[in-house]
């Protein structure tokens, strides 16, 4: 849409502005599959928080006490909620690495260093550039290197005050500060960031917490408007149509709103859609669909963010809508929650009168575990009850999540209590389900196939299942594109290379997918017909690190290595500390017989990973090229001691 738009973007703004003046929208003229709000164009534009304060200065004010409000800003004492009094330091046994975290001036410093007995014989220092995280359940931290984001190895976990490795950095997986952070991660916790296309982690503009806009859309239109004297007239079925209130929406069209962000699973887009494109009001399936795993014996388990999937389980979730599209909802996210207050000042009295407005308070004496409320419940005083109920604790219990440690947040899945919900005994996972549209296409269900393998250490039947999809029906281009990955992750490059023989490079549109055919000629040492492929890929997404890296391999491999250090030079120039181009630098360097620079590069690599594998490797062949055998032999001795028997560093030992 945009792109088909871009040459009149003016006309559609001024056509809406002069629509608003003479009329105003009325709720009965729409439906769930047809409400379209002014803002929905990609010509209005977002405007910031700080013109929603001009008018809703009070609302404002509070918001930015929210859970939401303090979801992301840069990093400074006043935002962050962790402990530094003394020295707190978190021990990754697993790789042997020590964190620590503290304040140097103004500047928040995570430091990773290694001990043998008292001396440290490697120190890494890295600056916080933003927090992420309200401090209600967790403070994360990330480091940007212009514009590159990714996650640093420590997180404060503010429910038991304790500072230890970031959720996924545990189990031996520390990627230390090499995760990065993505469109989808930094479009859910933070206001809608400006992402450079071709990139998986670069930004461009990077907003400071979650904002009004995120629920309301974007407000160019709204305040220009309101600015120049224009009030809408939102009595009876009326409503402002430059900008979107929740309240408004059908129910259907308010969950997608909540499940934008709070329905964390595997999203997979739509062709051509990308995570900055949804807007409040808007269907969520017709950008991205979600899926979950779903397990027999697993009731219990959830994940942090599946509160809309977990709450449309629920009886009365399920009762209130009774299948009645397109209508309000009695009961939804907003029946319980106000967005503009912090769920750490709202009375427990205001969950207890949303479950009083379907229940009985005379049948509240059932509850027996509450000797308090039978107490009250036999009385008429509706107001002591409300004060004493606690229908949430109960019904909507404390518990830890499977992917977040040290944290526990209320279960939104409805029901009795959990010792009278029957728990099997073996948990057994039975697949992956589309929560946001039952009709979801073949395309769609092979690509969450492959998400969920790729993102959750998934079984190889997951791949089979995405084959099954792809080669149901007819075998489009969109398609042949999914085989691609597919038989990438299966590590059959004979497969990949037999899909597209036929295909010449400057043909495809997908970078990734050119990256992985490349990679596929390359791994069967067909170096000239792969150059061609990893060629398109850095054509199609010049920002992206590891496709540049690679293309400077293969060109290293057809012996050409001076067009290979320019690429890696100038990749260097925009993100110095990129671990893969340093190394294939140095090897670039040491082909050409200069030892002192390739050195160099190798050091500076070990100086960010002391136990980088391929440098490892690289500078155990520099020292062996130089006769030095005794270093090389230490060298690869290492590396035996930290994966002992890899026949491959054997083979190398036993030919020095």
């Amino acid at each position: 849409m945009r792109q088909r738009l871009i040459y009149i973007v003016f006309i559609p703004l001024i056509t809406l502005v002069s629509l608003f003046q003479f009329q105003c929208a009325d709720k009965s003229a729409f439906t769930s599959d047809t409400l379209t709000y002014f803002n929905h164009h990609d010509s209005v534009k977002y405007v910031g928080m700080s013109a929603c304060r001009q008018c809703h200065a009070s609302i404002y004010n509070s918001f930015i006490e929210t859970g939401m409000g303090q979801s992301f800003h840069v990093a400074s004492k006043a935002k962050s909620a962790a402990d530094f009094s003394t020295m707190h330091v978190v021990y990754d046994s697993l790789n042997d690495f020590y964190y620590t975290a503290f304040f140097r001036g103004e500047d928040l410093l995570i430091m990773e260093y290694r001990l043998q007995g008292k001396d440290t014989i490697h120190k890494r220092v890295e600056r916080v550039a933003y927090i992420i995280g309200s401090g209600q359940h967790t403070n994360s931290h990330l480091m940007q290197i212009n514009g590159y984001l990714y996650q640093m190895p420590m997180t404060w976990y503010a429910q038991q005050k304790k500072w230890d490795l970031p959720p996924g950095f545990e189990q031996g997986r520390n990627s230390r500060f090499t995760r990065i952070i993505g469109e989808e991660c930094m479009s859910c916790h933070n206001a809608l960031p400006v992402f450079e296309k071709g990139s998986e982690n670069k930004f461009t503009q990077i907003p400071g917490g979650i904002d009004c806009e995120r629920c309301h859309g974007p407000g160019e239109l709204h305040v220009q408007q309101k600015m120049a004297g224009h009030r809408a007239d939102t009595t009876g079925s009326h409503f402002d149509p430059t900008i979107v209130n929740p309240r408004n929406l059908s129910w259907e069209l308010q969950i997608d709103l909540c499940q934008r962000c709070h329905l964390q699973g595997n999203s997979v887009l739509k062709p051509g859609k990308t995570f900055r494109d949804f807007r409040p009001g808007m269907r969520l399936s017709d950008f991205w669909e979600v899926y979950m795993p779903r397990y027999n014996g697993a009731d219990n388990e959830f994940i942090m963010a599946s509160h809309a999937d977990r709450l449309q389980q629920s009886k009365c979730f399920i009762q209130s809508n009774n299948g009645k599209s397109g209508e309000a909802l009695q009961f939804t996210c907003i029946s319980c929650h106000n967005p503009h207050v912090s769920v750490k000042v709202t009375g427990k009295e205001i969950f207890n009168n949303t479950c009083m407005g379907c229940h009985d308070m005379k049948k509240l004496g059932t509850c027996t575990n509450n000797e308090v409320l039978k107490k009250f419940a036999m009385s008429s005083d509706l107001k002591h009850v409300q004060k004493h109920a606690d229908c949430v604790s109960c019904h909507m219990p404390r518990s830890g999540t499977i992917d977040i440690p040290h944290v526990t947040v209320h279960d939104h899945y409805i029901r009795k209590p959990a010792t009278e919900v029957k728990i099997a005994e073996v948990k057994k996972f039975i697949g992956i389900a589309c929560v946001n549209n039952r009709h979801a296409d073949a395309y769609s269900k092979s690509k969450a196939n492959i998400s969920y393998y790729e993102r959750f250490e998934g079984t190889i039947s997951l791949l089979d299942s995405a084959l099954s999809w792809i080669f149901s029906g007819t075998l489009d281009h969109r398609k042949m594109e999914l085989a691609v990955h597919v038989y990438y992750l299966k590590n059959r490059p004979d497969e990949v290379v037999k899909l597209m023989q036929h295909t010449q490079a400057t043909t495809i549109t997908d970078a990734w997918t050119a990256y992985r055919v490349g990679q596929s000629y390359f791994n069967q040492n067909q170096f000239q017909l792969s150059l061609s492929w990893l060629r398109q890929a850095v054509n199609l997404a010049p920002a992206n690190l590891a496709f540049q890296n690679k293309l400077a391999e293969g060109l290293i491999q057809l012996q050409q290595p001076d067009e290979a250090i320019m690429i890696l030079q100038e990749l260097l120039r925009t993100q110095p500390k990129y671990l893969p181009a340093l190394n294939t630098l140095g090897y670039a360097f040491m082909l050409k017989q200069n030892i002192t620079e390739a050195n160099q590069y190798y050091e500076k690599a070990l100086q960010l990973d002391p136990d980088f594998e391929p440098v490892l490797l690289n500078k155990a062949g520099l020292y062996n090229l130089i006769g030095e055998k005794q270093k090389a032999k230490a060298i690869l001795q290492k590396l035996l001691k930290r994966k002992p028997g890899d026949p491959r560093i054997l083979g190398i030992l036993a030919k020095i």
